[in-house]
């Protein structure tokens, strides 16, 4: 396929934008910094001017392209790029940059007739992420139908992004999929990152215990690019298992006393449920923190 990828130059994006790559895709990285990765082409584009962003999905990708009969089109638009959590620019800032970026996105595929669309939303919608004082999950695990109720200007964002999606899909009939990413996690940063994690469970509660490992969350996004006719779908993104070494009965005790508890899990399963994605794309997460580090609570 034909993909551009915005925001490629990202914590995620600059695993998820090669990947596809390595995949067979043609990528075309639309962001303000360069990746320079030599699978990925990259343009500079200002997403929040609808006008560069229609150019840009408009336009050639690569200075090859200029010997085909006539210009090709994007297949899809994976859409990444995004001011990633508060306290980096003003509120006003964060949702203004994220809201308009995300329409013109939108707006410039669906008129220029891409017919899929993947878009990073995120675990903060569930408003428990980034919530002032402890919040607790309405029960658990936490699945696409909890309610998004966030009062940090980026869920709202991501909030507000997820209808104006819908609201397209509606319009158009173009497939839609809304990425509710868990915290990313770049491989490196198990052994940097996780040991406290392991020690003290309760520095992961803001994350519902939970992540998502940038190999795993590139399998997501192809197996979205080929699963077609869903319309519109958000899924929650996150690996199998906790980001902890206490178990689930554990962290339930500890953190989740009172809170209602729709279905069993699994001794290490996580709490930010991904069953809507396994079941309609095929999901199968394959990395785990514990392919790095012991796991204390076995060892």
């Amino acid at each position: 396929m034909r993909i551009f990828f915005t925001g490629g130059s990202g914590k995620a994006g600059k695993h998820v934008a090669p990947y596809l790559a390595e995949q067979g895709h043609q990528v075309t990285n639309a962001d303000l910094v360069p990746l320079g990765h030599p699978a990925v082409a990259d343009l500079r584009v200002d997403l929040t001017d609808v006008g560069e962003t229609y150019s840009a999905l408009a336009g050639l990708a690569t200075m090859d392209e200029l010997d085909l009969p006539e210009k090709p089109s994007y297949d899809a638009v994976v859409h990444f790029a995004a001011i990633p959590r508060i306290l980096l620019a003003t509120d006003a800032t964060t949702y203004a940059a994220n809201m308009l970026s995300t329409y013109n996105v939108l707006e410039s595929a669906t008129r220029l007739g891409v017919r899929k669309i993947v878009f990073a939303s995120s675990e903060t919608t569930y408003g428990i992420c980034f919530a002032q004082g402890e919040r607790r999950p309405v029960y658990v695990p936490v699945d696409e139908d909890h309610p998004t109720i966030p009062e940090d200007a980026y869920a709202m964002s991501k909030v507000a992004s997820e209808t104006t999606a819908r609201s397209f899909q509606a319009r158009t009939g173009t497939d839609i999929y809304g990425l509710r990413i868990n915290n990313v996690i770049e491989p490196h940063e198990y052994a940097e990152m996780f040991p406290p994690f392991l020690k003290d469970p309760s520095l992961r509660r803001r994350n519902i215990f939970a992540y998502i490992d940038t190999r795993d969350l590139g399998q997501m996004v192809q197996r979205c690019l080929t699963t077609d006719g869903l319309g519109y779908e958000v899924f929650n993104v996150a690996n199998a298992d906790m980001s902890v070494a206490a178990t689930t009965q554990e962290v339930r005790k500890q953190f989740y006393a009172g809170v209602e508890v729709r279905r069993e899990l699994g001794r290490d399963e996580t709490f930010y449920a991904i069953d809507k994605a396994r079941d309609l794309l095929g999901f199968a997460p394959e990395h785990s923190w514990r392919d790095v580090l012991d796991d204390p609570a076995v060892t």
